[in-house]
């Protein structure tokens, strides 16, 4: 009795100590892939879309429309020069964009995590330094949280402030806490922008400024005009050129930047051989606009770009901090009366195809799928919320007779919004007070004139009353961040892996929280459920059933006018600019080009 009652004790303390055991750690690794093995092994050479042979120097020119009166992008405040992030400001790890979602070591020479993910280390390269020849620091690294958190966008501190604790044991070495169980966090971490502690140090990071700033990356900024250009030259002391994730990039000694007030004048810069490449946007400028000399001697290549992960989602959106905007029947009859078919054939050529939901032509999307077991899992009770024809996967978005007032579709606006508490009133659509549905349409794109036009039109044959106005770049940032309009045109553009941003598109805190993306004011449990279940996923099963649920019950909600998509992206290239023949699934991948000898 007494040898059973000692096993039995150390058998309770063995279960004991189990319980306030560490968390089981692997081992330091290369990279991280958000579910599953990254693809890429240990040894790898190169990026699989990159050409490690390419010819090294020259310049790289583009042109932009719009304008910018900073160049710090981490912050609310002004409007950004771009590719800062891209050229000037490094992450611990760096992506490959020829997998859904993995990282693999950059300032970071290995990551560490414990396996549930909430605590979770990195290793920083001795080599690691910034443009100024300072080394990167654990100490650098913590800096960058806490301002990121305490002073960058919102983005920042809704992911930031999941951290609970950071422990940095020597220079090289820096580890971070949490208790959310978000197992995306170490990926987000991986990818915060890292600055230099000392070159901020009596100064505001929450401030616009035109300083230039300093960070780790190939490149630092050299002439800043702003709302006219911005330089970034190459560093030649970068520390990481030799590293196997940047082998076949930053190929230019400079890249250029030049900003133009309007579309077409961006076009004609490319033109007279200004910029060397060019994504173009607008459908009827592609079919009949790159007829000009350049084109026809063979200077100027003109491709399509296959693209593999979910077409952007874009449309008008509807801003349901607005009353009128409330009612899901309003919104839907307002997405109903856009006439796409009519818009594509009278004014982009018939080049495009219609956008369904939020991750349309990927596996991610639940159009045409009905919900699976997966699914009904993380719906729960929701689902008994949804209409009959999004939990069977047959709902499609409205095809109309393409005569821009087509009748049969008018007709069935006209009854949702009548049973919303609409009615006519002469040729006006009024609710029980009498007051008109009227309503206005915010632009900074000029190219976008004529699609809003012809929705005012159909719109106007429904009795609501659509202005359409236009803003400046910086005009149209404040008012996005302050949720200061009724409609405006939008795009999110989600990948294979959508994790964190998701909160902030779409997740209810963003309704009152200025700053976010959700610029529809979505406010659904549903969808926060939805959310958490995709940063929560630990298979690929669960994450996929956890999208498409998040893209049914968005879709359902009625939060846009869904607008089209192109199916990939048309290029021009002015011959002088070579490029690898493999892309990667996001499709044209600047930072790869290189100038030809």
């Amino acid at each position: 009795m007494l040898r059973r009652a000692v096993l039995l004790a150390m058998a309770l303390l063995a279960t004991a100590l189990l319980a306030f055991a560490p968390p089981v750690r692997a081992e330091p690794r290369h990279g991280i892939a958000m579910l599953g093995e990254p693809a890429l092994p240990a040894d790898f050479k190169n990026l699989p879309y990159a050409n490690p042979e390419a010819p090294q120097g020259g310049d790289l020119r583009q042109a932009i429309t719009g304008s910018f009166d900073s160049v710090n992008p981490f912050i609310v405040k002004g409007q950004p020069a771009d590719f800062v992030r891209t050229y000037v400001v490094e992450s611990l790890m760096g992506r490959n964009w020829g997998e859904p979602f993995s990282l693999y070591g950059l300032l970071a020479e290995s990551i560490d995590t414990s396996d549930d993910r909430q605590t979770f280390t990195f290793r920083i390269r001795p080599e690691a330094s910034f443009s100024d020849g300072t080394p990167v620091t654990a100490a650098d690294v913590a800096f960058s949280m806490e301002t990121l958190r305490d002073k960058g966008r919102p983005n920042f501190k809704t992911n930031f402030s999941k951290i609970t604790r950071v422990e940095t044991p020597d220079d090289r070495t820096i580890t971070f806490h949490q208790e959310a169980g978000d197992r995306e966090l170490p990926m987000i971490v991986g990818l915060m922008p890292i600055f230099p502690r000392k070159a901020w140090e009596g100064k505001d990071f929450s401030v616009s400024s035109l300083n230039p700033m300093i960070g780790s990356g190939p490149y630092v900024m050299d002439k800043i005009k702003p709302g006219e250009s911005i330089t970034y030259r190459k560093n030649p002391g970068y520390w990481g050129r030799d590293l196997p994730l940047n082998k076949g990039l930053w190929n230019f000694d400079t890249v250029r930047i030049d900003y133009y007030r309007d579309a077409n004048a961006t076009f004609e810069a490319f033109k007279s051989g200004l910029a060397d490449v060019r994504i173009e946007t607008d459908p009827t400028r592609w079919s009949s606009g790159y007829d000009f000399p350049a084109v026809k001697d063979g200077k100027v290549t003109l491709e399509k770009i296959e693209q593999k992960t979910p077409f952007p989602a874009s449309g008008f959106v509807f801003n349901t901090r607005r009353p009128m905007f409330q009612d899901p029947r309003v919104r839907e009859a307002l997405a109903m009366v856009f006439d796409f078919e009519w818009i594509n054939a009278n004014l982009f050529a018939s080049a495009y195809r219609r956008t369904y939901g939020y991750y349309g032509g990927s596996e991610l999307s639940s159009q045409g799928r009905p919900v699976n077991e997966a699914e009904k899992k993380v719906l729960g009770d929701d689902l008994a919320k949804l209409r009959p024809d999004f939990v069977d996967g047959s709902y499609a978005v409205p095809v109309s007779d393409g005569s821009g007032r087509d009748r049969k579709i008018l007709g069935k606006a006209m009854a949702l919004l009548g049973g919303a508490g609409w009615t006519m009133s002469g040729n006006s659509l009024v609710n029980a007070r009498g007051e008109p549905f009227a309503f206005t349409i915010t632009l900074t794109d000029p190219q976008q004139e004529k699609v809003a036009l012809a929705y005012q039109r159909t719109l106007r044959s429904i009795g609501v009353s659509a202005s359409v106005k236009f803003v400046d770049a910086a005009q149209f940032l404040r008012i996005r961040n302050s949720y200061d309009f009724d409609v405006i045109s939008w795009t999110w553009f989600n990948s294979l892996s959508p994790g964190n941003e998701q909160v902030l598109y779409f997740g209810s805190g963003g309704r009152g929280n200025e700053g976010t993306r959700n610029y529809a004011g979505v406010a659904d449990p549903a969808v926060d459920r939805a959310i958490q279940a995709m940063l929560s996923a630990r298979t690929r099963d669960e994450f996929i059933a956890a999208v498409r649920a998040e893209d049914r019950l968005l879709t359902a909600g009625f939060y846009m006018a869904p607008f089209y998509n192109a199916g990939g992206q048309w290029v021009a290239r002015w011959n002088s600019i070579g490029r690898p023949d493999a892309q990667p699934l996001t499709g044209f991948e600047a930072t790869t080009l290189w100038r030809n000898k």
